[in-house]
């Protein structure tokens, strides 16, 4: 067999197997992780009945057909039907969060006739019965199914239900029997398959390695051809000197092409290291260390609940740097699911800010004193209120103020229990519900107990009954519920509803009443409030017993009975009198507004997909800032078929279209230029130049927070909300690329009422036609699909459970968080990324071509230019450590500063760092670098002469000074992409280097004894060695340092001029000056009322059950043991992470101006100024630092404007608005202005 190589096998197998072996102990490391996350819910417990025991058994063994036992508390295993329960009447409770997000409460009930099981196991263990049910499906809100047992059939619907991953709440006890298990759980039909996530990155390196090995087959080629020219024309006649081997034909052309086949077959040996193996393995590396800083991060650590950020993946950490999409659940992701009582509107009277002496609102801070409710023995501890006039009104009895109490602590749903410590306890169909009764309860009006026909209250320590005669329940037609009570024969309604079906209702009376409540409603939801209007009447008991009859005749109608109902409380509900309304607050998380602005600063889009009601919705979307005030309408998708909702979202493209016409653009297109601005054309992202033809030099134009804006986002001030029901047809194959169109022309997106699978539709929609980054991030199981979905998804480690977060990539405890995540940790991760890919390929393309160029002086007989062991080592010892080195520790910019300009985020957006392009250089300074350092030694030692007149090299030689120059170079190649130096830096580069002299001298030594003894001793010894190092070092480097020069100050991209505010600001030689300044107000161009966000429930409270009296719970004395109440508490926290922004520096001098300075949130103008400036270094560097841009001040920010004198240097002058908390809370009109 003839000798294929010249290379020993290890120098290719020892690196093959190492780099396989790694990989393969990563990915079983990472498989490990998972596995052990999916026992933690595998092996959950149960109690199974078996063999007429209960015995303790785990998930994964119940089987269809079982009969499990739950207590209070306990995650529901399987899909059960429920046979019996501990309460009266067979209800029990359960909590529904891990399904669609709803903290509240659900209500389910057995079969009257199985519910006598009770838990008598003789009796279950006996239970036959045959049921036949619906296949599995996804359908959360729905089942059918029949149960055949003693001779009767019975009808199963989801009300006698308990699914997968809900919690049994507030039942002592509860039998099911199994009919889905495992996958076929709805819970589990909705999670949706995993998908094998790859970033950008890696799809583009397997694309760029198939051209890499094409490369190399072409260069094989190439010396394939080149050697059966050479051996035909020259070495057919060389045999006296370079026999052929015995197998090779003697024949001219046969013996020339079998040498040139093996050749081939040589090369593709030789030249193999330009197919990085390596490569893969360090990416690993590097990609483990991101996950690790990922997950040591104690500014994304949350106190309370021990809970870090963790990564649960390890291949994904780049893509965090080029998210453009992210999908957002709301409930338990931007708020907290806790409602407080805030404010309200009394008979016309606004309360809820203090007031000091003089009438002026106090800012509420830590320090802000609360309102003192110890004289009530019933007051909650963590009850807020500051307004202590509130508390004046009610001691004083005001009429109105205690009927609007009354009413809060009547009209409801609310089961209230008392504890074994004899505290009070409500559980209420919806968190909005809870809130408003435990604010009445606060303030002395005490909702204490009620029974089908009465509901008993504590007034200021007396307890009132009022008898209960109706309720007409909430839904979501009617958004309002109302209450007829009586009491000292006097029959009332008390009402309460959204505004904009409540005013409709009033009597004329209320008129002026009405104008100023309308007034204080809408202060109440500039704040992102969620309000609630109350009004009551007076009914005689005359007409309240006719309209009773018609009622209870109604109310058995066989056909049209929802529509006769409904037109009865409407009837009875007319002309009421307004009493005023109440103002909630759904808790946003901590940052979770600050956080949304910023990303959307990043050019990142948020789209919000939650299963809550389109009010809330919207209301919530004002809270965070993912709507503004600035925005148009938002645009409402809501109709019922797929033609209409065609028609909605057409008309809605249109009217934006319309928009854009009728708006014309200013100064180029960016917001704020028009003399001097020049056109658009010569505007580029991330801060790049614009060349002044005129003038001859570049002109620096920088648009919000100091980068250009894009062409679409002047204007973007558009927001979409559509429905999910709407949003069914909007995905239709004919309709998605519509729905896709109009959302990307909007700045928020928000689909309302979606099932678990349209959030995932959604997200699939997105990275199929767009094809952007996309990341999901929710806390429960119903978000589970869109986390699979996405590229990246993110889990919440919050109170739903832990579903989401088993299958995400990333695991956070604060939505807060994703800010840093992304704009620090992503991209960090995506810079350190591509700075390693564009220097591997660098190196590799200069070390392999070496061997290529060495070819054509070798007769191509596939002679190798270096040592083998040198090959081996290259990419292991001599290279390796100064580029994981750099893809581990190097940042451009500070963690604050990363923050602080979310547009450095942009480069990653638009894949700037990384791509094709960039490989492109990268192999072409490969090249360039494999001439430079292959022929300047050939040229200097081809003729060379020793001190003792003999040659000066021979090949063992020459490839030893090459590789010494590449070593060198390379690493000095390394310390110049190097921004940010440690000492591992230092320690690799120049070790690297250090160690390659340190050992070859040794490893060459004679007492190694290798063939390459003494060659570096004498290599060495050579002052010519020496200068062809530092020549080659020279001619490679100085040209890169000079380019690189130029680039970052002459055409600065945006992080240059931030990374050289960081160097200013670490030297202390920048000034500045804060002035306070008055801004214009800014006024609502919506005009429709946000106020009707007030959610009672998802569905139809517990009105019909508790008139019914199924569910009052008359507990026998002698029970053994009474059920452990469990209340659901969110707890509010402080965010751990400090705003940069609030620490103003203090200044050492004044700078005045010529004129008053006039901030204007959107500038039309061009300010002009005339500055003079020293010349020379100070002169530039002090110019750099007054083009650098500001932090954004909430969603908009005021453009930085290039300024040019009367044939004076060019100067520019930067207005910064830094958002102040002691200031703006106190004044809305007044702001911090920082000029440079």
């Amino acid at each position: 067999m003839p000798a294929v190589s010249s290379l020993t096998p290890f120098t290719t197998i020892i690196p093959l197997v190492a780099v396989l072996l790694l990989s393969a102990v990563k990915d079983l490391h990472d498989d490990y992780q998972r596995h052990r996350s999916d026992d933690a819910v595998n092996n959950r417990r149960s109690y199974v009945l078996r063999n007429g025991e209960i015995v303790e058994e785990r998930w994964h063994k119940v089987n269809v057909g079982d009969i499990i036992m739950l207590n209070n508390n306990d995650y529901i295993a399987a899909d059960l039907l429920l046979l019996s329960t501990s309460e009266p009447h067979s209800l029990c409770y359960i909590e529904t969060a891990e399904l669609d997000g709803e903290t509240n409460l659900k209500v389910r009930q057995a079969l009257p006739d199985t519910s006598g099981l009770g838990n008598d196991l003789a009796k279950l263990a006996a239970f036959d019965a045959e049921i036949v049910s619906e296949p599995p499906n996804n359908r959360l809100m729905k089942f059918e199914g029949k149960m055949m047992w003693n001779g009767n059939t019975y009808s199963l619907d989801n009300e006698k239900i308990l699914l997968r991953g809900c919690i049994l709440r507030n039942t002592q006890w509860c039998y099911g029997i199994v009919v889905f298990a495992g996958r076929d759980t709805k819970l589990m039909m909705n999670s949706g398959k995993a998908i094998f996530k790859r970033t950008n990155i890696d799809r583009l390196m397997n694309f760029l390695i198939i051209g890499i090995f094409l490369f190399l087959v072409s260069m094989c080629l190439i010396c394939t051809i080149a050697c059966a020219v050479w051996e035909t024309l020259i070495g057919y006649k060389f045999q006296a000197y370079l026999p052929w081997e015995s197998f090779v034909p003697s024949e001219r052309q046969n013996g020339s092409g079998t040498i040139a086949v093996l050749v081939f077959l040589s090369y593709i040996i030789i030249l193999n290291t330009v197919v990085p193996i390596s490569l893969y393995v360090s990416v690993e590396i590097i990609r483990l260390a991101h996950s690790l800083w990922i997950n040591w991060d104690l500014k994304m650590y949350y106190e309370k609940k021990d809970a870090p950020a963790k990564a649960r993946t390890t291949t994904l950490n780049e893509e965090l740097g080029q998210i453009e999409y992210i999908f957002s659940d709301k409930t338990g992701t931007l708020t907290q699911n806790i409602m407080t009582f805030n404010k309200c509107s009394i008979n016309g009277r606004s309360f809820g800010d203090p007031m000091d002496g003089e009438g002026n609102v106090i800012e509420i801070t830590e320090r802000t004193q609360r309102v003192d409710l110890s004289w009530n023995p019933y007051s909650e501890k963590d009850f807020e209120f500051f307004d202590s006039s509130l508390i004046d009104e009610i001691r004083n009895n005001s009429p109105m103020t205690k009927l609007f109490f009354t009413l809060l602590s009547l009209c409801h749903t609310v089961m209230p229990e008392v504890k074994k410590n004899g505290e009070l306890e409500y559980q209420a169909q919806s968190p909005d519900e809870g809130a408003l009764v435990s604010a009445a309860r606060n303030f002395g009006f005490v909702f204490k107990s009620r029974t089908p026909s009465t509901i008993t209250i504590e007034v200021q320590g007396q307890d009132e009954v009022y008898e209960l005669l109706n309720i007409l329940d909430f839904d979501n037609v009617r958004k309002r519920m109302s209450v007829i009570v009586k009491k000292d024969n006097k029959i009332q309604l008390l009402s309460k509803g959204a505004d904009t079906i409540m005013f409709d209702l009033l009597n004329s009376k209320s008129d002026e009443l009405k104008e100023l409540t309308t007034h204080h409603l809408n202060d109440f939801a500039q704040t992102g409030l969620r309000t609630l209007v109350l009004a009551y009447k007076d009914i005689s008991e005359r007409y309240y017993d006719e309209w009773k009859s018609r009622q209870h005749a109604a109310s058995l109608a066989m056909e049209g009975r929802d529509e006769k109902l409904a037109a009865l409380y409407e009837e009875i509900e007319q002309n009421m009198t307004l009493i005023g309304a109440t103002a909630i607050e759904d808790k946003l998380q901590d940052g979770v507004p600050e956080t949304i602005a910023n990303l959307a600063l990043a050019g990142i889009k948020i789209w919000v997909l939650t299963g809550d009601k389109q009010e809330t919705a919207i209301n919530i979307g004002y809270s965070c800032r993912l709507l503004t005030d600035e925005m148009e309408e938002p645009f409402i998708i809501d109709a019922d078929t797929q033609e209409e909702v065609e028609a909605q979202m057409k008309q809605a493209l249109e009217d934006i279209d319309n928009a854009k016409n009728s708006r014309p653009r200013q100064g180029g297109g960016v917001p704020g230029l028009q003399d001097g601005g020049g056109d658009s054309s010569g505007l580029y992202r991330n801060g790049s130049a614009k060349i002044d033809s005129s003038l001859g030099t570049s002109t620096h134009i920088a648009g919000e927070n100091g980068n250009v804006a894009n062409p679409e986002e002047e204007y973007g001030d558009f927001a979409l909300v559509i429905n999910g029901h709407s949003l069914a047809h909007a995905l239709k194959p004919e309709l998605e690329m519509t729905l896709l169109n109009l959302g990307c022309m909007c700045k928020a997106v928000i689909c309302c009422r979606v099932t678990p699978l349209q959030k995932a539709l959604v997200v699939d929609l997105v990275k199929r036609h767009k094809k952007s980054i996309t990341l999901a991030i929710g806390d429960g199981a119903n978000d589970v699909s869109m986390i699979k979905m996405a590229h990246i998804g993110i889990g919440i480690s919050g109170q739903e459970g832990m579903q989401a977060v088993l299958a995400s990539d990333y695991s956070l405890a604060q939505f807060a968080y994703l800010e840093r995540l992304l704009l620090v940790h992503g991209r960090w991760s995506y810079l350190r990324m591509c700075k390693f890919l564009r220097y591997f390929f660098y190196k590799n393309f200069a070390f392999t071509l070496c061997h290529f160029w060495f070819a054509f002086f070798c007769g191509f007989s596939a002679q190798t230019l270096f040592d083998p062991y040198f090959i081996s080592l290259y990419n292991v010892f001599y290279t390796s450590l100064p580029v994981l080195v750099l893809g581990i520790f190097d940042k451009d910019v500070g963690d604050d500063f990363c923050i602080r300009y979310p547009k450095l985020y942009e480069p990653g957006i638009q894949n700037m760092l990384f791509n094709k392009k960039m490989f492109s250089y990268s192999v072409v300074e490969g090249v360039v670098s494999s001439l430079v350092l292959f022929f300047i030694p050939y040229g200097t030692f081809n003729v060379g002469l020793d001190t003792y007149g003999r040659e000066a090299v021979d090949v063992q030689s020459l490839g030893t000074i090459v590789a010494a120059g590449l070593v060198v170079t390379a690493n000095l190649r390394c310390a110049l992409d190097t921004s940010y130096w440690t000492g591992f830096n230092h320690f690799v580069i120049w070790g690297s280097i250090i160690y390659y002299f340190c050992f070859h001298l040794a490893f060459y030594s004679d007492a190694i004894q290798y063939v390459y003894s003494g060659v570096a001793m004498k290599v060495f010894a050579l002052p010519a060695f020496w200068f062809c190092v530092l020549i080659t070092s020279t001619i490679l480097i100085l040209p890169m340092v000079a380019y690189r020069f130029y680039t970052s100050n002459v055409t600065p991209t945006l992080a240059d001029r931030v990374r050289l505010r960081q160097r200013l600001k670490k030297s202390k030689s920048k000034l500045s000056r804060d002035f306070r300044m008055h801004r214009q107000s800014t006024i609502r161009r919506s005009t429709r009322s946000i106020r009707s966000g007030y959610a009672f429930a998802h569905q139809a409270g517990f009105g019909e059950l508790i008139t019914s009296g199924i569910n009052m719970k008359e507990r026998a004395r002698d029970r053994d043991s009474s059920v452990i109440l469990t209340k659901v508490v969110r707890s509010s926290h402080a965010s751990e992470d400090g705003d940069t922004n609030q620490n103003h520096r203090n200044h050492n001098n004044a700078i005045s101006t010529a004129s008053p300075v006039l901030i204007n949130p959107k500038p039309t103008m061009q300010q002009q100024t005339t500055e003079t400036r020293p010349t020379g270094r100070e002169s530039y560097l002090a110019s750099q630092e007054h083009q650098l841009p500001q932090p954004a001040f909430s969603a908009a920010a005021v453009p930085m404007v290039e300024t040019k004198g009367n044939g004076k240097a060019q100067s520019s002058t930067e207005l910064q608005i830094r958002p102040s908390s002691t200031i703006v809370e106190t004044d809305n009109n007044i702001l911090f202005v920082e000029r440079l």
